[in-house]
Formats: structure tokens, sequence, C-alpha cells
């Protein structure tokens, strides 16, 4: 097998978590590389991203290429239940930090992170798709094929594994294990919506439920000039109940709600439906020797409160902190430094996804009887600050939110 230079921190994923963490090491002077196993653009859905993710974009350097990018305004969500509705807005929050974000097209916004951090220095090799692990003395070895070419190998002293929902490391190692969530379907595509502008708040993205079907919801995100991602999410069983065909399916299931089919009454569906199933993804471990698992390649939660990126890009910047100062030759301990903040996080947004589909969250978002502080500390876990532990409802998440819900029905 052809040998190459050792590099220091190798990156499987060009995505948003890999391209963040790549550029931040690479600003802290160490030799990247990252492997990406597609061809950047490509399609990916969860579009919607929250207040804190401009955090770590910043900090590596991008913002003012997505800010020059021209991509959806984004203050806040609502949320809509038949007659109901409710929002939030980033700028009213408990937590001190950014009180927007923006709307993205995936193909777009990934493609744009992944040119700003080469643009600083790393090296990113498309279409080089990892095979294999293996620790050795001083790092770690990839097997690695590029498009249809002989395998090679690889040695860097560090690996980090940003390779999403493909979850490289997670399935060679056999680190995955089985979700406590029920196994749902996301259907989803992009199409032109004809709606006038007052239809609805194009700036917020829209979280619609199903008016028989508690458990069942839509998403309605726009992009410029009259694109929107749209998507529902449902169990196997609520979906056997429905056409084969994809486009089909999603159209009926969307024909069922007014606030959405008033909205799409003449979209243009030129792009194909996709469906993805059981995405909820846990790990045993996100570390061991000499690699550790950023974003969806570790824990995925559900598209719900559009925590995913939040969650990729947090680790991205927590795992580059850790793995700098592990290698300028400090102590330091991946589980405690790495791992237990971001599970409690994550945990934390575990929660309300919970509450979400057993009724307390849609409770507490449709009540009309909420203070102004307690709406502020439930945006502020919207927005993306779920690590804020000032905050109670990040502190006590599962006690607090069962109160309030009981309160407020």
């Amino acid at each position: 097998m052809k040998r190459t230079p050792v590099y220091d921190v190798i990156v499987i994923g060009a995505g948003p978590s890999g391209s963040i963490a790549a550029a931040l090491l690479n600003r802290r002077g160490w030799r990247v590389l990252v492997l990406e196993a597609q061809q950047f653009p490509r399609f990916v859905i969860g579009e919607s991203l929250l207040a804190h993710c401009l955090d770590f974009i910043e900090e590596a350097g991008m913002l003012e290429a997505v800010q020059r990018a021209g991509y959806q305004f984004k203050d806040g969500a609502a949320f809509v239940r038949g007659p109901e509705y409710s929002d939030i807005n980033f700028a009213d929050q408990f937590t001190r930090g950014y009180g927007h974000a923006y709307q993205v097209d995936r193909a777009s916004f990934d493609k744009l992170l992944a040119d700003e951090a080469a643009k600083q220095g790393v090296e990113i090799r498309y279409r080089h798709r990892v095979l294999g692990f293996e620790p050795v003395d001083g790092g770690a070895r990839l097997t690695v094929q590029a498009s249809d070419a002989e395998p090679f190998t690889i040695d860097a002293r560090f690996v980090l594994d940003a390779s999403g929902f493909g979850r490289t490391l997670a399935k060679l190692l056999d680190l995955e294990v089985p979700s406590e969530q029920p196994v749902r379907i996301a259907l989803a595509t992009h199409v032109t919506d004809a709606a006038t502008e007052d239809a609805f708040d194009r700036a917020k993205v829209q979280v619609i439920v199903h008016p028989k079907h508690s458990q069942v919801w839509y998403w309605l995100i726009p992009f410029p000039n009259h694109r929107c991602s749209i998507g529902c999410i449902a169990t196997p069983d609520f979906h056997a109940h429905y056409p084969a065909d994809l486009t089909a399916r999603l159209q009926a299931m969307i024909a069922e709600e007014p606030f959405l089919s008033r909205i799409l009454v003449d979209a243009d569906w030129r792009s194909p439906v996709r469906q993805i199933a059981g995405y909820t993804a846990h790990v045993r471990a996100m570390h061991g020797p000499s690699f550790a698992l950023l974003g969806n390649a570790a824990e995925f939660l559900d598209p719900v409160f559009s925590s995913g990126l939040a969650i990729a890009m947090r680790s991205a910047s927590l795992g580059a902190q850790v793995l700098d100062r592990q290698l300028r030759g400090d102590a330091v301990d991946w589980t405690r430094d790495f791992e237990a903040p971001m599970r409690k996080g994550v945990g934390t947004f575990r929660v309300y996804v919970q509450a979400w589909y057993d009724g307390r969250f849609q409770k507490v978002m449709f009540a009309k009887n909420k203070t102004p502080g307690i709406r502020k500390m439930i945006s502020s876990i919207l927005a993306g600050y779920a690590w804020d532990e000032s905050n109670p409802f990040v502190a006590d998440p599962e006690r607090r939110l069962s109160m309030l819900a009981e309160l407020c029905g």
C-alpha cells in the first residue's frame, strides 16, 4: 500500500463540524487533512441554523463569508397547531448571545464552510472514503480509498470523525448502541412556493403539528426567492397508510394540514422527495485511543428543534480546544473535558425532544399564560444555548419542564 506523510490531525468529513474543527486546528498551527467521501456541493437536509451556531462560525473566521452569502435571515421559530400559533424570538432570550441566525441551503452552505477552511490552509480531499481505523504508536492509521483507486493508508497523531450520518468510526469500531427513541421516518424536499409575502413569517422556521396526530409534525424552512425546505416526521405505522411514491406520500400528508396546504397550494415540486428512516443515533463512547467523534457521528436526536448543527459545531469547537492542548503535551481527560459537557447539552435537548412528542412541550408552547422570564429561558434553549447552566431550564430541564407543563395545563 502507498504511504503518505504523517499529519497532526485527520478529520473525516467536510461538513460543518469537520470544516470548523479543521479550521480551528489549522489556526492553531497544526497540519490538518480533511477526507470527504462525497464531492461538494451535495444535497443535505437540516437547513435551519440556531443562533448559537454563529458563535462557532465566527470563531472559525467564517462569519463574514456566511453573512455575504445572502442566506435567509432567521430571528426565531414559529409553532402552529390548527388555529393555535406561538413563536419565539432569539433576540428575546435569557442567555447572552446571538439574537438571530440564518436558514441555509446546505449544499451551498457546507461548500462555503469547506471552501473557507481551504482558503485558511486546510487540505481537503474529496471522494476519499475511510475504510479502516487502527491505533498505532503515536496516533492512528486510516485505510482510505479514493474513488475507484487502490486503498492506501495515512497516519496521523489524532483523528476527528465528523462524518455525520455516515458515522464512520462508530460503525468501524462497533460503538453504536440502540436509541431509546422510537423509529421515525422523515420525508423531505425543496419546493418553490407561490405564497404571498404576508402568508407567513419567512424570518422563522415553521413547525406545524398534524391536526389529528400530535406526534406527527411538519417543517417549513424558507429560503430566498420563495424556495423552501419542507418535510414531515412520523412513525412507520403512520407512513403505511399513504402512497408508496414518496412525492405522492408527502403531498398527501401535507393536504391534511390547512396551514401548509394554503402556503403550498401552487408550489413547484421539481426536486425529488427523499426519505430518511431511523435517523436517531447514540454511541457508548465519544472518544477512544487517538480519536473523538463530533456531531452526528456520535449523537443525533431529532430534527424538531434544529439542534443537530448546534451540537455538531459545539463539539467541533470543544474538540479542537481539547485536542490542541493534547498535541501541545498537556494532560487532558477526554471524558471530563469533552464527552461529559457534550452529553450535558445533548441531554438537555433530549428532554425537550421527548417532551415535544409526549405533549408536555407542546402544552408549554401553546399556553397563553407564560411569563416573560420563562419565555426568555425557553427561547435561549431553542436558540441553541443548551449548555448555559445559569438557565434553570438547562440546569434541571426535566423537573422544570414537567412543572411548567403542569402549570400551563
